[in-house]
């Protein structure tokens, strides 16, 4: 029998706002907003991926305690938390 197929589907990253992060994915990097679903309360649900990426998405989740606020940019503990390749980016610098 043929084990399943696995990959990361989605990474979830803390914003301090939902719409200049999702405005700086789409027109700096180059993203598409594959979704971006009014939850309620003040909550959203905003997905963006990477032109070609295939299935993998990055999730932008607004920080909503102290706690999370000053994580962001920190998310990893002082190591780098993702790699991304993306020639477009690098043409801006």
């Amino acid at each position: 029998m043929e084990s399943p197929r696995q990959f990361i589907s989605g990474l979830s990253l803390v914003v301090r706002d939902y719409d200049e992060a999702k405005a700086w994915y789409r027109d700096v990097l180059g993203f598409t907003v594959v979704e971006d679903t009014d939850l309620g309360d003040g909550k959203r649900w905003v997905v963006v991926a990477p032109p070609g990426s295939g299935e993998t998405r990055l999730v932008l989740a607004r920080a909503a305690t102290p706690e999370q606020e000053a994580a962001i940019g920190k998310q990893a503990g002082g190591r780098v938390f993702l790699f991304l390749a993306n020639r477009r980016f690098l043409a801006r610098l």
